[in-house]
Formats: structure tokens, C-alpha cells, sequence
């Protein structure tokens, strides 16, 4: 059963001008360390930070928790290089988040599909 469904578009020079703008202290408002270090690893740091960005709207469209926030949610990887989401509050405990990230030189889209765990 799909108890939630959301989807988000980012366009990558919104999210650089951002970072240009407010450094680190955007960084650390929106993302956890991991993701931080993910994505400065990759060879387009902003193509997967806008990625990351528009899969945790995605995340907080599908649950529509306004007590959620950016650290709440965090965007990694499998070891075969699939997205997953962590959610770090209570309600992570009993749904699964399966999200899909896809980007571009200019634009980074995500979805976020929310499922209740098998009990």
C-alpha cells in the first residue's frame, strides 16, 4: 500500500547560487556529513547536492510532516549505488522511503514513493 507519493525538481544554478551565497552555513542546514562527503567526492558536487536536495522534497511532500526537517532526512547510497533514505525521527521506524534521483548539467529530479514496514 503507497501511503504517500512525492516528486521534486531542482534546477542545479539555484542550488550553487545558494551555496556561493551562504557557504557552509547552508551546507550544514540542509545536509547530514554523509551527504556532504558523497557529494564532494563526485565529480559534479552541485549535480548531487541538488539531487539530494530534490529527493528530500520529495521525501517531505510524500509525508506532508511539517515537523520534519532537512537532518531529518538523509539521501545515501548502497553499495551497488542505489538511492536510499534514512528518516531519523520516529516515524522512520515504521515506513520505508523508496526514492529515485536522476540529474543533469541543469536540473536534478527525485522521487520518494512511502510504504508501511512489513510488521
Amino acid at each position: 500500500m503507497i501511503i504517500g507519493l512525492g516528486v521534486d525538481i531542482t534546477e542545479v544554478k539555484r542550488l550553487k547560487t545558494a551555496v556561493e551565497k551562504w557557504g557552509d552555513t547552508f551546507l550544514n542546514r540542509i545536509f547530514t556529513k554523509k551527504e556532504l562527503e558523497y557529494a564532494k567526492n563526485r565529480s559534479n558536487l552541485y549535480q548531487h547536492l541538488s539531487g539530494r536536495f530534490a529527493a528530500k522534497e520529495a521525501v517531505f511532500k510524500a509525508l506532508g510532516d511539517p515537523g520534519l526537517n532537512w537532518k531529518d532526512v538523509q539521501i545515501t547510497n548502497n553499495k551497488q549505488g542505489k538511492p536510499r533514505c534514512e528518516i531519523f525521527k520516529k516515524i522512520g521506524k515504521i515506513i520505508n522511503v523508496h526514492i529515485s534521483i536522476s540529474h543533469v548539467k541543469t536540473y536534478a529530479v527525485a522521487n520518494a514513493i512511502i510504504t508501511p514496514k512489513s510488521r
